[in-house]
């Protein structure tokens, strides 16, 4: 017998768990809202038969107070049931905040490209509002029409058969909404994520899209599936537009036919004229959680699949115990390491071995697309290595958290990108406890100190899509500051100076051998000949394999013996600069 598969993790359902005692009290006040909705019907009844035919004004008096009070605790009980509901959405919001977040940002690294990577934070606003909503009041009103239904039976039993019928078919058109609804939601779902991917693959594109005249094709392929988005939500919302209608209407034929059975019954002296209006209420009050069901079907709908879609995110505990090592000093060892992208079964390197000890520096040379960049990835963490080891100071890094490893890592990639906030800000991390000094010594270890006091606020100027434009140089040179600020042990700079000039290139030398007086490591993917210059060791990648390891010279003379050295053209001029 084949083991047997886990049941997928349901954040949701241990959230509704925990509060268990919250849901109790709304079931509760869901229960005493249900027995005042007599009210009504019952008033109606005492009118009709005992005030109109006593004339009696005291009596009259007497069942206005009572009602007006049973009303007022009525609206009372109503208000206290929402807001407990708003605050049960607030608690499944608090719980899968944090993983919601990660998941939007670890979808750039998962599937690169491929829609816009914020499906899970529509997914938690469709379970907040669901939750805190009136959705979830509904279910709990469902429970009642039979106890209205029997109200109606203890009137006379034809009233009773009548109103059962007439709640069994709305029933049915509740089942066929679910149907109709959730096909029309899945295609609208797919369909915007598709327009959506499109609009956010424009605006990281603008410049190359106007300097090479794309806008408009692009604009087409986005118009088009704006317009498929915009045909399936049209369709599921005059789907359920539809059966809303037919719904009301019939509810309302029902209730006059309720009203007609009761006056045949009057007629017949079956029944009194406060039965024959209390049972129209009546059934009408019934019927109407069905009713209000079949119009927020859909949203259940959306409610069910965001639910399944949260279930598949990884949550981490936050108070999973984890052994907290002392940040890495001594060395970096690769064992026949492996890497694959994200959701690929197919390796872009393999057979990378090495070690670097404290105070080395290595560049990752070869051709364009061998691997420079998966390597760099893989070193910080964000691709998997399917086969072999990565380890610092003898501990494999996954023994850290991404958050611990962070602080003895600077990275810098090839294409820099700030985020909204100030400079002190993006070069700090955003961390709210950063010190000033901290900062402006990576700012100066990185050669960018006196060009961010020549900005209009220097460090507190505001960059990012609301802020201050930076040039491409300027971006790189805050972004290696924020890659040395803590004074990492272990530092990756892809392709670090390709947006440098003459200044630049040499203040990144000046921090390469800064990094590497204090102990620490870095590891450069280089093109360009400054960079090789302050390393003590290389590594040649090609085809995605390791072709060689060791001192920089030694692998340098090693490559251009090798007797095709035209598979390796951006080698000879780094080879140059190092020898010179």
């Amino acid at each position: 017998m084949s083991p047997r598969t886990p049941a997928p993790h349901d954040p949701v359902k241990q959230v509704l768990a925990a509060h268990r005692a919250t849901l109790f009290g709304v079931g509760l006040f869901s229960a005493l809202l249900n027995l005042l909705m007599l009210t009504a019907p019952v008033f109606m009844m005492q009118v009709y038969d005992r005030v109109l035919t006593s004339r009696s004004l005291p009596t009259l008096v007497a069942l206005l107070v009572v009602a007006g009070v049973l009303l007022g605790l009525m609206a009372m009980l109503d208000h206290l049931r929402a807001v407990v509901l708003g605050r049960v959405g607030l608690a499944v919001d608090k719980a899968l905040r944090k993983s919601v977040f990660d998941a939007s940002v670890n979808h750039a690294l998962q599937r690169r490209g491929e829609g816009d990577g914020q499906q899970p934070m529509r997914d938690l606003d469709t379970l907040r509002g669901f939750l805190g909503g009136p959705g979830l009041a509904v279910l709990f009103d469902l429970p009642w029409i039979p106890v209205y239904l029997l109200v109606c039976c203890a009137f006379h039993p034809l009233l009773g058969a009548l109103a059962l019928a007439g709640a069994l078919v709305l029933t049915g058109l509740m089942l066929l909404s679910f149907t109709l609804s959730r096909r029309g939601t899945q295609a609208a779902t797919q369909a915007m994520a598709r327009r959506n991917g499109w609009l956010m693959g424009a605006r990281r594109n603008a410049e190359t899209l106007q300097a090479l005249g794309m806008a408009g094709h692009i604009r087409a392929h986005w118009q088009a599936a704006h317009l498929e988005a915009l045909l399936a939500q049209v369709k599921a919302a005059e789907t359920g537009a539809a059966l809303s209608a037919f719904t009301k209407a019939f509810r309302i034929l029902l209730q006059l036919l309720l009203l007609a059975l009761g006056a045949w019954l009057v007629i017949g002296t079956m029944a009194t004229p406060g039965v024959m209006l209390a049972a129209s209420v009546l059934a009408g009050r019934a019927l109407a959680p069905l009713e209000q069901a079949i119009a927020q079907w859909r949203g259940f709908v959306q409610y069910r699949e965001a639910r399944a879609r949260l279930a598949l995110l990884e949550v981490e505990a936050e108070n999973t115990p984890r052994t907290l090592l002392p940040a890495p000093r001594r060395s970096l060892t690769l064992e026949q390491v492996c890497v694959a992208p994200p959701a690929s079964p197919m390796p872009t390197l393999q057979g990378v071995s090495f070690t670097l000890n404290a105070g080395d520096a290595m560049a990752v040379v070869g051709p364009s697309a061998a691997g420079k960049s998966t390597l760099a990835r893989a070193l910080i963490g964000v691709w998997p290595v399917v086969r072999g080891e990565i380890r610092l100071d003898g501990a494999e890094i996954g023994q850290w958290s991404r958050e611990d490893r962070g602080r003895f890592t600077g990275y810098l990639p090839q294409s820099v990108d700030l985020l909204n906030g100030t400079i002190r800000e993006n070069i700090a991390r955003f961390s709210p406890d950063a010190e000033d000094a901290a900062i402006i010594a990576a700012a100066q270890e990185a050669g960018a100190h006196d060009m961010i006091l020549r900005l209009p606020q220097g460090y507190d100027t505001v960059i990012g899509e609301t802020g201050f434009a930076l040039s491409a140089g300027q971006k790189q040179r805050i972004g290696l500051a924020r890659a040395l600020y803590g004074t990492p042990f272990l530092v990756l700079l892809d392709e670090p100076n390709s947006n440098l000039d003459a200044e630049g290139e040499a203040a990144l030398g000046q921090a390469i051998h800064a990094v590497r007086a204090r102990g620490g490591i870095v590891i450069v993917m280089a093109h360009r000949p400054a960079a090789l210059a302050q390393v003590s060791h290389a590594l040649f990648i090609r085809d995605g394999r390791q072709a060689a390891f060791g001192e920089r010279d030694v692998v340098m003379r090693r490559i251009l013996a090798q007797p095709d050295p035209a598979r390796a053209p951006s080698v000879t001029p780094l080879h140059a600069a190092a020898t010179a």
